[in-house]
């Protein structure tokens, strides 16, 4: 039997935060859920969607779901980039969804059945300065975190991104009608951080993974520095130390650094991850399923990774929507390279409009046992929440010129 789809819509809502959500129903009335977020560039990846890939969408075969990839892949010419790869990973989430469904499955049971009982996850602990960073970390271990991901302010700075003063929420994104500007000081970041991760570390002892995210701020030299001064403080990775878009600068930090190293959340295709899977410059690809063209196009970069003994840990913060967060597991448990998911939880709201089956336990995720991805959306509930433009902030240096990053 031919399964035709028949209407596609997309959904823009703001239960707190920005999501874009793509609805596509086949003629037999299924309907499959997938997640188009891009934090700042929401409404670029809805307009893709709605005024140039859904209109090509209605009477294709929706069981089809590699040939469904390829054609909007090959077929638009004007290949790869955040927002093409995350209008083709809605598509491919909500086929992948259909598919689960029809068959009475949850989605992994698709990709050759769990390869693995739960999956190890990490959230994000902040704190401006150093006594309320450990009341964080303190509190995301009571919550059960067997990982944890440690960010601070820095001695005279008055922003630093993803870190609020007096508070232990981690926001980047504002409202507004642009983005914020922060000042940045590598030279006090450098100083800064290395004492505060020790602290840390001597704060919760040796069992604790430990992570640490430095968002693209440092040249390879720099990031060899940071990297030199924390070996004794045993991360379970560092993140993003340098802009990786010239790859080749990552073999200067190897050299100089065991520190495993996770990079690749703004890479979009496995010929952005190439260079640093087959030479082995990293430890964790990064790349999340959504913005890199859905679950179909991440098993194939995993795949790759396989070969090179680095490991899966998609990008997965509350800027990509639960339908995102369910498909990063259903791969993840059939993946026997994936090593960790980001998971920084939702605000309440965001359970108003997502149904999640997914559950959290112990430190591990299970992504459930509903059919498909097991994401349902309230659609009365998402029109009560208007979209709100919202911007992730840029840094300058000190003497004003834009960062690096």
């Amino acid at each position: 039997m031919t399964r035709k789809i028949v209407d596609v819509d997309v959904i823009v809502t703001s239960p707190s935060r920005n999501f874009v959500t793509l609805k596509i129903t086949t003629d037999d009335g299924i309907v499959g859920w997938g997640d188009a977020t891009l934090n700042g560039r929401e409404l670029s990846v809805a307009s893709y969607l709605r005024d140039h890939l859904s209109p090509a969408l209605l009477g294709r075969d929706a069981d089809r779901i590699e040939d469904a990839w390829q054609y909007f892949y090959r077929g638009a010419y004007w290949r790869r980039g955040p927002v093409t790869m995350a209008a083709i990973g809605a598509i491919d989430l909500a086929l992948w969804d259909i598919k689960g469904k029809a068959l009475g499955v949850p989605v992994y049971q698709l990709l050759g059945g769990a390869a693995r009982d739960k999956i190890l996850s990490y959230t994000h602990a902040t704190g401006w300065d150093l006594p309320e960073l450990l009341d964080s970390v303190d509190r995301r271990r009571e919550q059960g975190f067997r990982a944890v991901r440690a960010q601070s302010g820095v001695p005279g700075l008055d922003k630093v991104y993803g870190v609020t003063k007096g508070a232990a929420g981690y926001e980047p994104a504002g409202r507004g009608a642009g983005p914020v500007e922060e000042d940045w000081d590598t030279s006090a970041y450098l100083r800064h951080a290395p004492k505060v991760l020790t602290a840390v570390r001597e704060h919760v002892g040796p069992e604790l993974k430990l992570l640490h995210d430095v968002h693209h701020r440092l040249n390879p030299t720099e990031a060899a520095r940071l990297a030199r001064s924390l070996e004794d403080v045993d991360l379970f990775w560092l993140e993003d130390v340098t802009p990786a878009e010239n790859q080749r600068l990552l073999r200067t930090l190897r050299q100089q650094t065991t520190i495993p190293l996770a990079i690749g959340e703004v890479f979009n295709t496995i010929w952005d991850c190439e260079q640093l899977i087959t030479e082995r410059l990293i430890d964790f690809i990064r790349t999340a399923v959504v913005h890199a063209g859905g679950i179909s196009h991440v098993r194939k970069i995993l795949a790759l990774a396989e070969v090179y003994q680095i490991k899966g840990a998609p990008h997965g913060p509350s800027d990509v929507s639960p339908i995102n967060l369910s498909a990063s597991l259903h791969l993840g448990l059939a993946t026997s390279n994936f090593a960790i998911q980001e998971y920084m939880g939702y605000d309440p709201l965001v359970s108003e409009v997502f149904q999640s089956s997914f559950r959290f336990e112990d430190g591990y995720l299970h992504p459930g046992e509903e059919p498909g991805l097991g994401v349902h959306v309230d659609e009365a509930a998402a029109a009560r929440f208007p979209y709100k433009q919202a911007y992730l902030p840029i840094a300058r240096e000190l003497d004003g010129s834009m960062k690096d990053w």
